[in-house]
């Protein structure tokens, strides 16, 4: 597949009053074309920097950055004509209507008339579209937000918390909308904190921690790569549970013991479970294999959330061998 964006040992330090604060150390991300793919990290892991940069907005220390192939910053006017990019909240005139907000961007970007249009119905605001932007809601600020973007019929769109503000009905728009832009050949680079959703809409991502790559490549494959060998154990009794913890430890076994289960880490062979129990008289009457969601990883990759058992930090992606707050683009 053809890389759409590309970015290799990115570097970037900010000067701060405890000395210098590296945001990006080596950071490295790869999205193919026609794919939705998820950019993920928490807060202050260098995410908002490298969309920046990618836009041009901050100028990094080091590092590759291609979008289309081309280089940037060095050849972003050349392609900026082709991404359109949210970050973070965009200010709009509140007395304007949706209509003429995105009627004035299309004349300020040389851009058909006809635009203003689609993109209204695409993110759903055409029933909506003469009302003065001061009388909408945040998520329908939100998809203003996102139409503006979408004025350019970009190759690239970049997204930076596109569901904020949305409800129920609103997130499960935007995400009909992506997979209808990702199937008309358009990539999505989407970066969210509602990871429920970034696993059903993106095809991969890439987390970042600490400025660092933590783990990227298909969602399938990120999530298979850290939810092996987790084991959920009931037993018919629950006051047997404290007896089967202790002869589950004295086998190797590493758990955390809940009020009505035991969760244990790094088995191979959920069977050996049953008989070792079996053999102290201890009966199960649940053991399941534990398959991670994308939200259970991120908090293990992260570090933001105990987990049992050491840490992973596993990289999945395969690479082919061949300035401010508030920016739209």
């Amino acid at each position: 597949m053809t890389a759409v964006l590309e970015i290799q040992g990115l570097t970037k330090t900010y000067r701060a009053r405890g000395g210098p604060r590296r945001a990006l150390d080596g950071f490295e991300m790869y999205v193919e074309a026609g794919q939705v793919h998820g950019f993920l990290g928490p807060n202050g892991s260098g995410k908002t920097t490298t969309l920046r940069t990618l836009l041009g907005l901050i100028r990094p220390d080091s590092g590759d950055l291609r979008i289309l192939g081309r280089p940037v910053p060095a050849e972003l006017p050349q392609v900026i004509a082709h991404v359109g990019a949210i970050v973070e909240s965009p200010q709009f005139f509140p007395h304007f209507s949706a209509r003429d907000t995105l009627s004035l961007l299309a004349d300020a970007g040389n851009l058909p008339q006809s635009r203003v249009d689609w993109a209204l119905e695409l993110v759903g605001l055409r029933d909506r579209a003469k009302e003065r932007v001061k009388t909408y809601s945040l998520g329908m600020k939100q998809r203003l937000a996102v139409a503006s973007a979408l004025l350019k019929q970009p190759k690239l769109l970049i997204l930076d918390e596109p569901a904020n503000g949305l409800d129920p009905g609103g997130i499960r728009e935007m995400r009909d909308m992506m997979a209808t832009l990702s199937a008309g050949g358009m990539t999505v680079v989407l970066s969210s904190h509602i990871l429920g959703e970034v696993q059903l809409i993106c095809d991969s991502v890439t987390i970042i921690s600490l400025g660092r790559r933590v783990a990227a490549g298909p969602v399938a494959e990120v999530l298979q790569a850290h939810s092996s060998g987790q084991v959920r154990v009931a037993l018919e009794t629950a006051a047997d549970l404290s007896a089967a913890a202790q002869v589950l430890v004295a086998a190797g076994m590493q758990l955390q013991a809940h009020a009505d289960h035991l969760m244990l880490t790094g088995v191979d062979k959920p069977a050996l479970v049953a008989r070792l129990l079996a053999e102290r008289q201890l009966y199960v009457s649940e053991l399941a294999p534990v398959h991670a969601d994308l939200e259970s990883v991120f908090l293990e990759l992260t570090g933001t959330a105990p987990v049992p058992g050491q840490a992973r930090q596993v990289d999945q992606s395969v690479k082919p061998d061949t300035a401010q707050d508030g920016v739209s683009a």
